[in-house]
């Protein structure tokens, strides 16, 4: 090779080299910050699946150090993270924040099985004074903005249901905002679990609402469990139709009936509940369930009264009143006046295949450890 095309040859290379090398850079800058339009986080990154037992949401209540705390208390809380969310700015420090745009924020991690978003949300709603704008406690700035940050498309109706209710004790318009989350940032490590290392430290915060029960939980001696529409979405009928049988199908979405006597569940007494088969939405407890002599599994009752609902039916030249699942909208059966007087008079008479059985020592493996005290 002569030596004039050596000399060419040469800094064609370097180029190269120092292309591959800045467009390399350039690609691991961008896998660590994607694109401004995707959700962003940063430090522990969430591994939280919304379809699980754990859930997530992000809260911000003036001061993170004391909304942290408080929410560590919470029976149902797995922890609680200190941070830095939906601001105009990547990997914000503390200092930033008075023009980063960012709101103190503190990263909920909870077990639903234990505590419902609807109850974060109350105590929530005791710490913080929702028509203040910009302001909790002795703090003053948009970093102390109050909000509610969600990763779930459907924890959205949950939390405008809360606020709507709130709205009714106040004249001033409710100050708390309402996005999905843009991007979460860890705060520095001195932020976290502040006040457990700093027990003097400043907190706007009463602790102590953690421990007071909220009036909803007296409601447990009543036996009127909540059932929240949420966790039970009904899925679509092509995949019904692989999941169920075909007599389960047919009864459930098509609204047939299946044989008397001849049935899965019409003589089962086994101790537990009863969920639709198409959600798998709490229905019925087996210390309501009687023997009729009708040959179709018999309740005196729906586990809530909202889980249900009714139409009428004046198929077969009869008029009776339906009773169909309220988030599959499956065909259950009827309900007749017939039943035990001392349980309410009623004999709610269903379809074996419209339903599933979880026997009381499954219910904790099966996500339904909350209903337990009925069968107690």
């Amino acid at each position: 090779m002569s030596q004039n095309k050596l000399f060419l040859i040469i800094p064609i290379f370097i180029v190269a080299v120092s292309l591959y090398v800045f467009t390399a850079g350039l690609k691991k800058k961008e896998e660590n910050f994607p694109n401004d339009e995707t959700t962003q986080y940063s430090g522990k990154v969430s591994n939280i699946s919304q379809s699980g037992n754990l859930k997530e949401i992000y809260l911000a209540g003036g001061c993170f150090w004391g909304l942290e705390a408080y929410m560590q208390k919470i029976d149902g809380v797995e922890d609680a993270v200190s941070g830095y969310a939906n601001g105009k700015t990547k990997n914000p420090k503390y200092q930033d924040l008075h023009t980063s745009g960012h709101a103190e924020t503190v990263k909920i991690i909870y077990n639903s099985d234990i505590v419902s978003l609807e109850d974060l949300l109350e105590y929530y709603l005791r710490v913080v004074d929702p028509v203040s704008v910009n302001k909790q406690g002795n703090d003053t700035g948009t970093q102390y903005r109050t909000g509610v940050y969600y990763t779930n498309e459907e924890d959205k109706t949950i939390i405008e249901k809360i606020l709507a209710t709130e709205q009714t004790k106040y004249d001033k318009p409710i100050a708390i905002e309402v996005l999905p989350l843009a991007q979460f940032f860890d705060a520095e490590d001195y932020h976290q679990d502040y006040l457990a290392k700093n027990p003097g430290g400043y907190c706007h915060i009463d602790l102590s609402l953690a421990d007071k029960p909220l009036d909803k939980k007296t409601e447990t001696q009543s036996k009127e469990p909540k059932i929240d529409i949420y966790k039970y979405p009904r899925p679509s009928d092509d995949e019904l139709k692989k999941q169920l049988t075909d007599e389960q199908y047919q009864v459930a979405v098509n609204s047939d009936t299946e044989r008397p006597f001849a049935n899965e569940y019409w003589n089962n007494f086994e101790k537990g509940i009863y969920v639709d088969i198409t959600t798998k939405e709490p229905l019925f407890v087996s210390t309501d369930k009687f023997e009729s002599g009708c040959g179709w599994p018999s309740f005196s009752k729906p586990i809530n009264e909202d889980v249900v609902k009714y139409s009428e039916d004046d198929s077969f030249n009869m008029n009776r009143t339906e009773v169909r699942s309220r988030s599959g909208n499956a065909h259950l059966g009827h309900v007749f006046d017939d039943g035990p007087k001392e349980s309410g008079g009623k004999r709610y008479c269903i379809n074996s295949a419209s339903l599933e059985f979880i026997p009381y020592e499954k219910m904790d493996e099966r996500g339904y450890g909350y209903l337990k005290y009925l069968l107690e």
